[in-house]
């Protein structure tokens, strides 16, 4: 049995201060109760919340009496990611519920481990239904079952323990194996080095055309006699 210890809460308190002390605000309400405030231990929730998850029953210990309730909802500091606030959710015990448990996966498949392909997980959390008293923590799926990629595992290849019923499709696929693809690197495409050549060549042939020749006279000066040395007059 889950036990929470709650205390009255003056809701003119601020919530960060009675954080701060040591304890989380939070609230029960359902099964004919009224919405009512209260404070629990930080420290004791969390070993609860670990334990119980939001599937398991707990009993809250409240100034008007022990109440059998569910963890329904848990607000989470986003930097810290300690719980801030808590909701009880306040069940019949005589009476079946339909709640969301989480699946967890165990043992090793073999076209894993094989380098056939890469596990899939398709579910994490299936919704039963159970008296409070009968509902599991979480419930187990065995991915030893896959060990070629065309095995799949079913709901209904779910074990689950007496008095529970999965409320969920038989037939919806829980975990699956995906072939592994290999990226295979792109080639750089082949160089065309006689293009290169004839590519510089050009260049070179028209760099000697624009540049001129120290042989050359520079028609653009005006002067034609440029090159030419002066004739000797013979004297008479």
């Amino acid at each position: 049995m889950f036990i929470i210890n709650a205390e009255k809460r003056n809701t003119a308190q601020k919530p960060r201060a009675l954080r701060k002390s040591g304890s989380i605000p939070a609230v029960y309400y359902g099964a004919g109760k009224k919405s009512t405030p209260v404070a629990i231990s930080t420290i004791q929730f969390k070993k609860v919340w670990r334990d119980a998850g939001e599937s398991s029953a707990v009993v809250v210990k409240a100034p008007e009496g022990d109440i059998d309730a569910l963890i329904h909802e848990v607000q989470v500091d986003p930097i810290t990611d300690e719980p801030i606030h808590v909701d009880f959710l306040a069940i019949d015990m005589t009476k079946k519920i339909k709640v969301k448990v989480s699946l967890e996966y165990e043992g090793v498949s073999d076209a894993v481990k094989n380098g056939l392909g890469n596990l899939v997980k398709v579910l994490h959390e299936v919704e039963v239904e159970a008296l409070p008293k009968d509902l599991p923590h979480n419930l187990s799926v065995d991915i030893s079952k896959l060990k070629t990629l065309e095995d799949n595992i079913f709901i209904s290849d779910i074990k689950i323990p007496s008095g529970v019923v999965i409320i969920d499709n038989p037939e919806a696929v829980v975990a699956s194996i995906i072939q592994q693809v290999e990226e295979k690197e792109e080639e750089a495409p082949p160089v065309d080095l006689s293009a290169i050549e004839v590519e510089k060549k050009g260049k070179k042939e028209e760099e000697g055309e624009a540049a001129p020749t120290p042989e050359s006279p520079d028609v653009t000066s005006g002067d034609k006699s440029v090159g030419k040395k002066p004739e000797k007059k013979e004297k008479k």
